[in-house]
């Protein structure tokens, strides 16, 4: 029998109906002849609640307890969604994490999976269980701990579990119906499109794209798993959601394929730091070993031997940074006239596999941005992105000049 992985997200799953109403789209996947593997969200806000439970218990908490009591939201999920489908005759079985067993690192709270063994499950299917009901987001360490995989980790559990049985397709339920050239909140003009290939929706997802976990496309991309953006409540159809997948299996797209955007964005510059040799890692190593993710990264000019550095960060981490710049000027690592953070600014980016073979995408980006008067403070390139860091409060008009100037309301 072909395998088929379904992932149900927290809003798919939130209470009893929409678990039933779950429980009938499997259904009919296995009556066009899947086995099918379920890997489900705790429900809605209980992850939060289980997390906040928690803190209040003990804010200095061991993490290996943590794990063990937010890891429990999913393997309620995962007993109700198989006693519904057995209710429907359908013979389905409940699987935790460390019954697959789903093996890991021992990075609790982050953990990364190294195994799936697919013996048990196929076993399973071989006596005639039709559905196993995983429990996402967790799995086990070699010292026989449970884990869990960071937030959103349910998307890597269903793309490991589709890369390890070989699956046809995953996919992913969540309570949008497919990815869109940009938000729909921003702009009404925002498309749902049929088919993007992994780059983009990797880029898109790590730019602020909420759709999908950036693990989750990394692990698709690398194994080539196709993976399928649906809404778990819109009726089935063949043109429902969006396909991510190959470059190869999209003939034709725009040269731009999206409008992406980070509301909660900072920007720090370290002031006359000394230009010599070893003065990145100097400055990065620390920030880096502080936990803060640093994103942009600019350069001015040296003057005189002193030069001013600029990066970008999420705007939670500010103060962690500036303690990891001042313990390092502290004990003599760097040293620098002074740090300013600018906490009102948002990147904006554009991002498609086409601009590879297009030019004149910056100049028409920057163009775009300076008709609206909007004033551009760091700028980043890679190949299929371009980003650009703005004052927050011109982040919504931006991305709809850029969405209209581009034509993404139009298909490829």
């Amino acid at each position: 029998m072909p395998t088929l992985v379904m992932k149900f997200g927290g809003t798919s799953v939130a209470n009893l109906d929409r678990i039933a109403r779950a429980a009938k789209r499997v259904a009919v996947e296995v009556a066009n002849g899947y086995d099918v593997i379920v890997i489900v969200s705790a429900m809605s806000g209980k992850t939060n609640e289980l997390v906040g439970w928690v803190s209040e218990t003990s804010p200095l908490y061991d993490a290996r307890e943590y794990d063990a009591i937010v890891s429990s939201g999913e393997n309620v999920t995962a007993g109700l969604m198989a006693l519904r489908l057995q209710e429907m005759d359908i013979p389905a079985r409940s699987w935790q994490g460390w019954q697959v067993p789903v093996l890991t690192t021992d990075a609790h709270a982050s953990a990364r999976i190294e195994e799936i063994p697919t013996t048990n499950i196929t076993a399973k299917f071989g006596e005639g269980m039709k559905v196993a009901v995983v429990a996402g987001f967790q799995g086990v360490s070699a010292a026989g701990r449970i884990t869990t995989l960071g937030r959103g980790g349910s998307d890597t559990t269903a793309v490991a579990f589709a890369a390890a049985f070989g699956a046809e397709r995953c996919d992913i339920y969540t309570d949008v119906d497919g990815v869109y050239t940009t938000d729909p909140r921003i702009t009404s003009k925002a498309r749902k499109l049929d088919k993007i290939a992994f780059e983009e929706m990797l880029e898109l997802a790590s730019l602020g794209a909420k759709v999908l976990q950036t693990r989750s496309v990394e692990l698709a991309m690398r194994y080539k798993v196709r993976l399928r953006v649906l809404s778990s409540f819109e009726e089935p159809s063949d043109s429902a959601g969006t396909l991510v997948c190959d470059e190869e299996e999209i003939m034709e797209s725009n040269v731009v394929a999206g409008v992406a955007y980070s509301r909660d964005e900072a920007k720090m510059t370290l002031i006359s730091v000394a230009d010599r040799p070893g003065i990145a890692a100097a400055i990065f190593g620390p920030l880096s070993d502080a936990g803060v993710n640093v994103d942009m990264i600019v350069q001015n000019i040296s003057e005189e031997g002193r030069t001013d550095m600029t990066f970008s960060c999420p705007k939670d981490q500010v103060l962690r940074a500036e303690k990891a710049m001042q313990d390092a000027k502290t004990s003599g690592a760097i040293n620098f006239h002074d740090l300013v953070a600018d906490e009102g600014v948002a990147k904006v980016s554009v991002v498609g596999i086409g601009m590879r073979s297009h030019t004149g995408v910056a100049a028409k980006m920057f163009k775009v941005l300076s008709a609206e008067g909007i004033n551009i403070k760091v700028i980043t390139t890679s190949e299929i992105k371009i980003s650009v860091l703005i004052d927050r409060k011109y982040m919504e008009l931006a991305v709809q000049a850029l969405h209209d100037a581009f034509e993404l309301d139009k298909a490829g």
